[in-house]
């Protein structure tokens, strides 16, 4: 497993990107967590990590002082800067660092996952690399076609006399490419069992002509031959040998040349993606779905009206619009990417934004079916149908509960408020007064603004004007002092407040309303 240390002093963003990465990446990452920069350094000390990602401020040791003392460290991770300012000084001071990536909050899922697979890219390409010094001139030849396939930019592009001197003149003939995985099994499986898996493979093609092996630099193996049918005759050993998995190998159309070989994959990859679809099949050919040309419209609208009814007791229904969303005839006559679309939509409207509403609340129901954040995590349909029902009747009966403690939460509330007419000088911010409370933080501003009628900043800054205007009248403090005592950060700011709240100045204000008492 990858790992991956996570460094923010709040604890909904420590989470929060733990839970979106998990739903894209299950099982995928070993994390760990830091609240400051002397955390991470200890924790670092302890044990290295492959990944870093870090925010810029924070207590006690900020970001840019912990990326000055890791330059000391004998193994550095590759870090990425978090930040909710989007200040170019702080990318300049990143580069002098070398940092990989700069992501400004709130995270932009798509930006994060981008992110994540160039770092898992370069982490996975610098392990390969260091372990070919030892190969022989074949597997040689392979690392030179994985670098041709996974490099955009390959200023050193594989030679004629290369490939000849490697017995792989063959492919400029023609060849067909497989992307090649054990059903049931992971594509990002680790560097040794990747390994072990393509030399199992090679016993059984031992005899075979014109063929190879290789790797795709994000842990998939990758079989290239001349021949096509040798990759339902590998399927059928497969079957008939000694190990227990079942092969699943999607193969692009005929090429020829090295130069088309990331096109065939291409193919290839689009091609798996249909297995969760064609589950009985062994081989998946791309020619078989390339003539998916049908599309409709993606329910966006069934999914709200799901969110709406969620906690309402009305499963029936939710069943029923379940099934209209994932009606397995349109699906299985589209495009996989309607399939996957469904599913990023209802990730984002759905199990997201019930995140956002109840925070830590939900987090470890949607933790445990992380899986169903992606198709990719299940070999049948059948199998991501039913996980999805089984998750939106458990966040059914979970929002039933909460609905029934609510009572409970407007106690909550009360007590909020009366916090606030204590502590409204003092240095207030909706992340202070939610941890106060262990309150997840988006859900204490929708639950604060549904129970008082106006956002949280709206209700202190009133409550602090209405404390400065008892002052005003009520005492001969100077305006700078009044402003200080109701917690404004300077008098201008409070100044300026005042006025367009009140229309007068507060000078105004006090000698208006200390005529209006003498009368």
């Amino acid at each position: 497993m990858i790992s991956l240390l996570i460094v923010d002093d709040e604890k909904i963003i420590r989470r929060g990107l733990q839970s979106v990465i998990e739903r894209q990446f299950p099982d995928l990452f070993n994390y760990r967590f830091a609240e400051n920069g002397q955390e991470a350094l200890e924790l670092l000390r302890q044990e290295p990590a492959d990944i870093m990602f870090t925010d810029i401020r924070m207590p006690i040791m900020d970001g840019i002082e912990l990326l000055d003392q890791l330059q000391d460290h004998p193994v550095k991770p590759e870090v990425v800067l978090l930040s909710g300012y989007n200040d170019f000084v702080y990318a300049q001071k990143g580069i002098r660092f070398a940092v990989k990536d700069y992501l400004v909050k709130p995270v932009i899922r798509e930006e994060l996952f981008a992110v994540l697979e160039r770092l898992m890219l370069d982490i996975r390409t610098r392990v390969e690399r260091a372990d070919k010094a030892g190969e022989d001139a074949s597997l040689f030849a392979a690392e030179l076609v994985t670098l041709h396939l996974t490099q955009k930019d390959v200023v050193d592009a594989i030679k004629p006399n290369q490939l000849k001197q490697a017995g792989l003149s063959w492919l400029n003939a023609g060849y067909t490419l497989g992307l090649v995985t054990q059903r049931g099994g992971r594509s990002h499986a680790g560097s040794t069992d990747a390994a072990s898996f393509r030399n199992q493979i090679a016993k059984l093609l031992q005899g075979h002509m014109n063929w190879m092996l290789t790797r795709d630099g994000i842990g998939g193996t990758i079989m290239i031959a001349s021949d096509p049918v040798m990759f339902y005759q590998l399927a059928e050993q497969w079957e008939f040998s000694e190990y227990e998995t079942q092969l699943r190998i999607a193969i692009s159309d005929s090429v020829q040349g090295i130069e088309q070989i990331r096109w065939a994959y291409s193919q290839a990859k689009q091609t798996m993606k249909y297995g969760i679809l064609l589950p009985d099949l062994d081989v998946l050919d791309y020619t078989g779905i390339s003539d998916r040309n049908e599309r409709y419209v993606v329910p966006v609208e069934l999914i709200q009206r799901i969110l709406n009814l969620l906690g309402m007791g009305r499963g029936d229904e939710i069943q029923q619009l379940l099934n209209q969303i994932l009606d397995i005839r349109m699906i299985s006559s589209s495009e996989i990417g309607y399939l996957e679309r469904i599913s990023q939509l209802l990730n984002e409207e759905l199990f997201d934004k019930l995140f956002r509403i109840y925070g830590h609340k939900v987090f470890g129901l949607l933790m445990k079916y992380a899986h169903v954040g992606h198709i990719g995590n299940f070999d049948r349909f059948e199998d991501y149908y039913n996980a999805v029902v089984q998750l939106l009747d458990r966040l059914d009966r979970f929002i039933q509960d909460r609905k029934e403690q609510a009572p409970t939460e407007q106690n909550t509330m009360q007590k909020v408020l009366t916090y606030l007419q204590t502590h409204y000088a003092d240095n207030l911010n909706m992340a202070v007064v939610s941890n106060h409370f262990s309150l997840n933080y988006s859900y204490f501003s929708q639950a604060f603004q549904e129970f008082t009628g106006e956002s949280f900043s709206n209700y202190v800054r009133r409550l602090r004007l209405d404390k400065a205007k008892e002052l005003l009248v009520h005492s001969d403090l100077k305006v700078y002092e009044i402003s200080d005592q109701v917690g404004f950060e300077n008098v201008k700011h409070f100044t300026r407040i005042f006025k367009d709240t009140e229309g007068i100045t507060a000078l105004e204000f006090r000698s208006q309303r200390r005529r209006f008492e003498t009368q």
